[in-house]
């Protein structure tokens, strides 16, 4: 007979309660504290409820009332150093950061609340609306709420997408010894989103000061956690990977606070992430005005017994045992805060000029100008201001051939020497002599605590650098192994740090490198071999380069690591072992945004190109004799782009040839092709022509990957078809 033997985690897993002897040892600052936190998040909510009912809110109006206890009773203790995101649902956690921030000694119920508490009311309830005066200029809405100076990180629309981005901002505070840690805030829903999951994991690996607390209310909109989940005890997500987690009736907020103090503890000690799991309800429904009940989802009378549990009257209830507030105190704290927020409402709002009874409007002047829709994709580019366009020239003169990879290597490595914030991190970077291809070779010996080898979980690790990328103190520098691998966490890399810049309002920078391979010609297939310059150049935010050679290689990945965007540098197999001219004692030079290379020169046509296609486009040149300018792209996203080139050449040749080895569906040169066409169409004789790949991806096979791929042949035929055109062949 087989024997079994009972296994159990190496993870606490407690669930705490307050006993009576814990409210009377409370301290009287605290409750009041969390008392003046709770009314006004609840004064806040109300306020912006009543405007949602008016018509006034533009989208959501994702109300936390009830949910009071979990984030004031997490976050009073917190300190400036600290720093918290959140969900969608994040008006109480972002209130709650921020009522700590302006007011560290505490709150006092008997204390007008002071003019920076007033002003963080208004410009919090102006974003909500959508108006300039928001903290993020109106763009970011009920659900973007982003205050770095208070440590909140920002409040995010996609169920678990910025708990990657927390665990960049814990990371950031045990590298630099801050002694600070972060909570991530997320529902019962996201707990079974693959990036949550794969954050725990990360987190628990590294050791991270991160906090993953839970407000399970019972409902990802109408679906309840017993019909989500097969263990509803949410708390146990931590026993498979080894994080303590408490389990605490977020309805009380002594409970939380003590669990938070304890999770605290254990953070700081350097034992890593903590999870809390704070059982709570919100009295409304997932979005407005109306009980949930409304939608036929929950019963009244569950409602009623969850609202006999309500925070805010259990606290008064334990302050008025201990006389340390009375019932008339409390009305009147209530009747304050009012006041301050009608205050911050009619700073935002005036009456209809219709004369009608009861209409009201948002004042007119604070909408913000259309004109600002496109400002702050992307940063101005300031901070290239100071440096020196490079002596191409010079630079050339003074190379000698080289291996491509080799450089790759040589000027990460100088990067790293020079500036100490730079973060490399990637799955296998850290063994194998420099990755699967080299390109991190020596890397690991030199700087061990600033290259990070990672698990495969592309979400977590991406979205942790992107976090890093937003707490500015580090330069993350990302490496996915293959750029199909960029769908996996597709979330982080387009609605996280690609938007971010322009979400939270246009002002804070995004110093993010992603570095990655194309792979045709490997052997690969389908799912490690894509272009990816095509489906970037159509998403906002990122900055694309490609270089061709090593001497560009060394100028733009010294731009990518300078920018204060998201940079995507695009590598290719094909040239990682050719050998080309290569600086020999300058690694520091920068080659600017927007500056093409024209690599051949010719009278008939115009031949776009970037990466390893640039060579094949040199050699069908050579092979079909054209008289063609070759520009070599370098920057390839819609604000880099150098159209002062592209258009001194088309205006002399009036035809254009792009030149690309991708799948056709995912092309970079069909947006390229339609804006030339709108810019030049007066000066082109003939239509705009394309050498790609095939509609498909590469396969395994040979014979396939090659019909798959664009090379040297489709672009001679494709030289033929200009000419033709032009009546030139």
């Amino acid at each position: 007979m087989s024997e079994s033997t009972l296994l159990k985690s190496s993870a606490k897993w407690v669930r705490l309660a307050t006993t009576d002897q814990d409210w009377k040892q409370a301290s009287p600052n605290l409750l009041r504290t969390l008392l003046v936190q709770m009314h006004v998040i609840r004064v806040f909510e109300e306020a912006v409820l009543d405007l949602a009912a008016q018509g006034l809110v533009h989208g959501p109006a994702h109300s936390s009332i009830g949910q009071e206890g979990g984030a004031a009773g997490s976050i009073v203790g917190l300190t400036a150093r600290d720093q918290v995101n959140g969900s969608h649902r994040g008006h109480h956690q972002f209130i709650a950061k921020c009522l700590s921030y302006l007011a560290p000694e505490g709150l006092d119920p008997a204390q007008a609340l002071s003019a920076p508490i007033q002003n963080m009311l208004e410009r919090t309830l102006a974003e909500i609306l959508g108006l300039t005066p928001g903290l993020c200029k109106g763009r970011g809405g009920s659900m973007h709420l982003q205050w770095l100076e208070a440590g909140a990180l920002g409040t995010n629309a996609i169920v678990g997408g910025g708990v990657p981005l927390a665990a960049g901002s814990a990371w950031a505070n045990k590298h630099a010894s801050s002694g600070g840690v972060t909570f991530t805030y997320f529902g019962d829903g996201a707990i079974n989103i693959g990036s949550v999951l794969e954050t725990m994991n990360l987190a628990s690996a590294w050791k991270l000061p991160l906090c993953f607390f839970v407000e399970n209310n019972g409902y990802a909109v109408a679906t309840t956690v017993e019909e989500a989940t097969g263990e509803p005890r949410l708390g146990a997500r931590g026993q498979a990977f080894n994080i303590p987690s408490w389990s605490v009736d977020g309805m009380d907020p002594l409970a939380v606070h003590l669990a938070t103090q304890q999770a605290i503890e254990h953070m700081k000690a350097g034992n890593g992430p903590t999870i809390i799991e704070a059982e709570v309800y919100r009295f409304f429904h997932q979005n407005g005005p109306f009980p949930g009940s409304a939608f036929g989802y929950r019963t009244k009378e569950e409602e009623a017994a969850w609202r006999l549990r309500d925070p805010l009257d259990l606290l008064a209830k334990k302050m008025m045992s201990r006389k340390l507030i009375t019932a008339k105190q409390i009305e009147a704290l209530r009747a304050a805060i009012q006041k301050v927020m009608q205050k911050a409402v009619n700073a935002l709002i005036e009456n209809d000029p219709s004369g009608k009874p009861g209409k009201r409007r948002i004042r007119p002047e604070l909408w913000p100008s259309p004109d600002f829709c496109d400002v702050g994709i992307r940063g101005d580019l300031s901070e290239f201001d100071s440096m020196p366009k490079a002596d191409e020239v010079a630079i050339v003169q003074a190379s000698e051939p080289r291996k491509f990879v080799d450089v790759v290597a040589d000027v990460m490595q100088r990067r790293m020497e020079e500036d100490s914030t730079i973060v490399l991190m990637g799955e296998d970077i850290h063994r194998l002599k420099g990755g699967t291809n080299g390109a991190t070779r020596g890397l690991k010996e030199r700087f061990p605590d600033r290259v990070l080898g990672t698990p495969i979980s592309e979400c977590a690790f991406v979205g942790l650098g992107g976090g890093l990328a937003m707490d500015r103190r580090y330069k993350p520098v990302v490496e996915f192994m293959y750029p199909d691998f960029m769908w996996v966490a597709g979330d982080q890399v387009f609605n996280q740090i690609g938007k971010a810049r322009h979400m939270f309002g246009g002002d804070h920078p995004v110093p993010f490198v992603l570095r990655t391979k194309v792979a045709m010609g490997s052997g690969y297939g389908s799912q490690h071999s894509m272009d990816p310059a095509g489906i970037f150049a159509t998403c906002p935010g990122w900055r694309i380069v490609a270089p061709s050679c090593p001497i560009d290689y060394v100028g733009l990945l010294n731009a990518a690591l300078h920018c204060q965007d998201p940079v995507l540098v695009i590598e290719h197999v094909d040239l990682y072992n050719t050998m080309a001219a290569a600086p020999i004692n300058d690694l520091d030079f920068v080659l600017l945004p927007g500056q093409a290379a024209v690599r051949s020169q010719g009278d008939d046509l115009t031949i776009i190109s970037y990466l390893s296609m640039v060579n094949h486009s040199l050699e069908a040149i050579n092979e079909t004799g054209v008289s063609a300018d070759l520009i070599d792209l370098r920057w390839l996203d819609r604000a880099s782009i150098d159209w002062q080139t592209i258009g001194e050449s088309i205006r002399k040749t009036n035809a254009v040839l792009i030149v690309e080895q991708g799948a056709r569906g995912t092309s970079y040169g069909g947006w390229l092709a339609d804006e030339i066409q709108r810019r030049y169409f007066d000066w082109l004789d003939v239509p705009v022509q394309r050498v790609t790949g095939t509609e498909s991806a590469p396969s395994i096979s040979k014979v396939l990957e090659r019909a798959a791929c664009a090379r040297t042949e489709e672009v001679v035929r494709g030289i033929q078809l200009v000419l033709s055109d032009k009546g030139l062949a």
